[in-house]
């Protein structure tokens, strides 16, 4: 049997530390435009994954807290991905949209 909750556990650890590294790796005036949109399309396929998670829990009769720890991590992981897509709207208008 799936342990949902060791899951989300997992999940959320490595939510915390992508906060704490995304930030960092997006300030990096010499991060190249492919890493910034490798780093998009890993955070989305990470937000899409916990939502997949959400629904399962949300399913599955989970308690509204995990529910509720679910989305929030969901939402998280949206705004890194958000936040990558603005760094690579930026370096974008920056080179004058070449490339």
């Amino acid at each position: 049997m799936t342990d949902w909750l060791k899951i989300l556990n997992e999940q959320a650890e490595t939510g915390a530390e992508m906060a704490r590294e995304v930030p960092a790796t997006l300030a990096n005036p010499d991060i190249s435009r492919d890493q910034v949109k490798k780093l998009f399309a890993a955070l989305e396929q990470q937000a899409e994954f916990v939502e997949r998670l959400r629904q399962v829990l949300e399913s599955n009769d989970f308690e509204p807290e995990v529910v509720v720890a679910a989305e929030a991590l969901e939402e998280q992981y949206a705004e890194l991905a958000a936040a990558a897509a603005e760094r690579l709207k930026e370096m974008r208008v920056a080179t004058g949209a070449a490339g």
